[in-house]
């Protein structure tokens, strides 16, 4: 289980401490009142996702021992009107995150290994917990 801390700074900052004393800042651009000091929440959500999906092909070729050389995600995410959105099963009305993603899996791969990397993309953790039901609980402070 992760645990990680986030404490407000000054302005729009916070601070948010992880792991063995690593340190990030994240804020808010400056179009919309922070100072840019760090990523955005939304950015961090999507390097949240995209090092998920990079990390578990990386691991899966390597297992396999495929001559994987490179993994690039590029993602990008906006709310829709979920009566536009084409994929929504549940939601018909008010608006939905829509997260695009694009995978490039570069290497000496077969058809086949490339097509298989493709599918493991999906099957990230990170992948699986947006698309389940998250419980967002009130804890210990």
């Amino acid at each position: 289980m992760s645990t990680v801390i986030v404490r407000s700074l000054e302005r729009l900052q916070n601070e948010v401490l992880y792991g063995e004393g690593q340190r990030l800042v994240i804020d808010e651009p400056v179009s919309v009142g922070g100072e840019g000091a760090g990523p955005d929440p939304y950015t961090l959500l999507l390097a949240a996702l995209g090092g998920c999906i990079s990390m578990t092909v990386t691991l899966y070729a390597r297992r396999k021992g495929w001559p994987l050389e490179r993994v690039t995600v590029a993602l990008r995410q906006q709310r829709v009107h979920a009566s536009d959105c084409a994929e929504c099963s549940e939601s018909k009305e008010g608006f939905v995150h829509r997260i695009e993603r694009a995978v490039t899996i570069e290497g000496e791969l077969t058809a086949e290994q490339h097509a298989r990397l493709q599918e493991i993309a999906h099957k990230c953790p990170v992948h699986k917990t947006l698309t389940s039901e998250i419980v967002v609980a009130d804890g210990k402070e």
